[in-house]
């Protein structure tokens, strides 16, 4: 079970996970424009949006542009699902 420490401040945005024809997966930010990432696996997709979404963060940062932000009440309140891949 994923645990998150009371004194970290994070940040959530919406991520669209689809598969590609050609093989892997292919994920988007539809909130921050030009946000997406490809990955052979439905975790390294995971991986590599986080990672384009942090480099976006910091680079709108930096020029002091506005950051949008995803609301959500108190950390109780937030339900996340998702289709975790399992092999049989």
């Amino acid at each position: 079970m994923l645990m998150l420490k009371k004194d970290i401040n994070f940040s959530l945005y919406p991520v669209l996970v689809e598969p590609c024809e050609e093989g892997g997966f292919f994920a988007s930010c539809s909130l921050l424009q030009g946000c997406h990432a490809e990955g052979q696996t439905y975790g390294e997709a995971i991986d590599n949006i986080k990672e384009v979404i942090q480099a976006h963060l910091e680079i709108k940062q930096k020029h002091n542009e506005i950051i949008p932000l995803m609301r959500i009440g108190k950390k109780t309140d937030l339900r996340i699902q998702f289709p975790v891949p399992v092999n049989i």
